[in-house]
């Protein structure tokens, strides 16, 4: 081997190192060992607890069960998500096949006639027209040789969007079991509303029913008759605002399943007695458990090998080339020796001048890095902060769960006490409906709160990532139907 040739090839490889696509590691994020809250009702759990799959499980509800079952099935934007993530699939398959030499084949036949008017290459100023065929069949072949690190860089851009295109295939999957959860818990709390307002309602009617009585017998007066027929009208009134909403969740519920609203319906019912119990973990596992966090750190990565394409165009790019093939005037003659032909030959290319195209590019794709970190970093806050209020939500929640309880068992003696005074002639109609609306308001007060620890512990397993684990194994088979 030639001196110059060991050059030629120090310098290449030495101008590959400086085109080569910086090192990756995932961006530092600050951590805390430990979350704010410290409830009872979290005990640490090893990693095999771990919610895995289908989170909505753990709830015990075969209603939920079904309608998240058809959510996966029918919900049209998780089939266009998985589109999507086929078309990812697609893109890295051709990035994939930029390591390969193309092949392509050709065949093409002519009969041409030349002019007699032609210019000519000799002195002669004869000339005559000559009619002639001509065929030709042959393979080519043609390479990159990457020196230089593009087609690598743009594999790696492509896999790590792959990547993320997975990752955010199973955040659309959790965002949507997770909305299916919260808006059935949401039916669920009206329903528990509307029973105790019907209960109420059915209360206010036997004491207006009541009052009327002592009305013709003249112990009360109209006054009182006309305030009790109000309460009914105002109590009815409500009844009515939430038969409406609890319409138009269960509306939202068949879209969410990929049903038509017309004929959906879900029968009454009530929220289960225990919450349970969610595995926690440290505020570390979250960057594991999150798809969106790995979508965003997938980014960082597709930002950090587009650094590597930028880099790459400002060196030469090589293209190796060969053919082989057979040509002839006579179909006859096409497939005799004589008629083959051969070429091989490479060829490089390189931008001198630009205008400084190049490296904006390249600017553009350090800027795009800075942009992705932060990102990447701003979604693992946010994180944080959906689990911290969360974890506190289902704290205070808890507790004011307890005080309206007895807010409501108060608000039952004080009507029980108001009534029988006001059969007995001590008391006077108003405090009857005062302790009325007072005990309907703290019923539909301990219903919502009910509702609202229900729907915080969705928000608290979506928080955490549900049941996605970082695993390419499950990753790569969602669970929609094309």
């Amino acid at each position: 081997m030639t001196m110059r040739t060991l050059i030629g090839l120090s310098l290449a490889a030495g101008l590959a190192g400086c085109a080569a696509t910086p090192p990756y590691s995932r961006p530092a994020v600050d951590t805390q060992p430990a979350w704010q809250g410290d409830g009872p009702w979290r005990p640490a759990q090893p990693a095999d607890t771990q919610l895995r799959g289908n989170w909505w499980v753990a709830f015990n509800d075969a209603e939920l069960n079904t309608l998240e079952t058809a959510a996966l099935i029918n919900n049209q934007s998780l089939k266009a998500a998985f589109a999507n993530l086929d078309a990812s699939h697609a893109l890295l398959d051709q990035a994939r096949a930029g390591l390969f030499p193309q092949v392509n084949l050709s065949a093409q036949g002519n009969r041409v006639r030349t002019s007699a008017n032609r210019p000519s290459a000799s002195y002669s100023t004869s000339s005559t027209a000559t009619v002639q065929n001509d065929f030709v069949v042959g393979a080519q072949v043609s390479y990159e040789a990457d020196l230089f690190g593009r087609v690598r860089a743009n594999l790696a851009s492509a896999r790590a969007s792959d990547e993320a295109a997975i990752a955010n295939f199973e955040n659309v999957r959790l965002m949507l079991t997770a909305t299916v959860a919260s808006t059935y818990y949401s039916l669920r709390e009206l329903d528990s509303e509307l029973a105790v307002t019907r209960a109420s309602l059915s209360l206010q009617d036997k004491a207006a029913k009541l009052i009327e009585a002592r009305h013709d017998a003249g112990n009360a007066s109209g006054l009182d008759v006309a305030q009790q027929e109000t309460l009914l009208d105002s109590t009815r009134s409500q009844l009515e605002l939430l038969v409406r909403q609890r319409v138009q969740l269960e509306h939202a519920l068949a879209t969410l399943c990929g049903t038509p609203a017309t004929g959906f319906h879900i029968e009454p019912g009530v929220m289960g007695d225990t919450l349970p119990a969610i595995p926690m973990g440290v505020p570390a596992d979250i960057l594991e458990r999150r798809p969106d966090i790995a979508a965003a750190e997938r980014s960082v990565a597709v930002a950090n090998a587009q650094i590597g394409v930028a880099q790459a165009a400002f060196f030469p790019s090589i293209m190796l080339n060969a053919g082989i093939g057979q040509e002839s005037h006579l179909l006859s003659t096409l497939p005799n020796a004589p008629s083959y032909l051969w070429s091989l030959g490479s060829a490089a290319a390189l931008t001198v001048f630009d205008a400084g195209r190049n490296r904006a590019r390249a600017d553009q794709a350090e800027a795009g890095y800075t942009a992705a970190v932060a990102t990447y970093r701003q979604t693992v806050l946010t994180a944080f902060q959906e689990v911290e209020d969360n974890l506190s939500a289902i704290d205070i929640l808890s507790r004011a769960a307890t005080d309206a309880q007895t807010a409501v068992t108060h608000a039952n003696q004080a009507y029980e006490i108001a009534n029988t005074r006001y059969e007995g002639g001590v008391a006077n109609v108003l405090d009857v409906i005062t302790a009325e609306q007072a005990l309907l308001a703290n019923q539909r007060t301990l219903a919502q709160i009910n509702g609202q620890r229900w729907q915080a512990t969705v928000f608290l397993v979506k928080a955490l990532g549900g049941g996605w684990q970082p695993k390419p194994a499950q990753a790569s088979t969602p669970t929609a139907s094309r």
